[in-house]
């Protein structure tokens, strides 16, 4: 698991956080307050979840009916939105603020 201090250091970060197996906030090192606060952080956390959820059924299913191989297992979550983006691997995640947003490396970064 990659620290938050360092997460956040990356360009672009607004938030990165912590949540747990259900998406419950766990912490955070939050540097743009004005975007985003921790109430947010933990409904993110929740749709990170979820969104893995479905990606994995998804993958799991394409891959049984297909000869198609490599989707699964599931790996990380991006969301994108209209300022800013969420990248989330583990049970970790950032925000991202689109305008300096580099997801590879955010991605690589919550690789820890």
């Amino acid at each position: 698991m990659s620290d938050l201090k360092t997460l956040s250091s990356m360009p672009g970060t607004v938030a990165a956080f912590q949540f747990d197996e259900e998406g419950r906030f766990e912490d955070a090192v939050i540097t743009d307050d004005v975007v985003i606060d921790r109430d947010t952080l933990d409904l993110l956390g929740h749709l990170c979840v979820a969104n893995m959820a479905i990606g994995a059924m998804q993958a799991r299913g394409w891959e049984g009916m297909s000869d198609v191989k490599g989707f699964y297992p599931v790996q990380g979550f991006t969301f994108v939105g209209l300022d800013w983006s969420a990248v989330s691997r583990g049970h970790q995640g950032v925000v991202l603020s689109n305008d300096k947003a580099d997801f590879d490396a955010a991605y690589k970064a919550l690789a820890g």
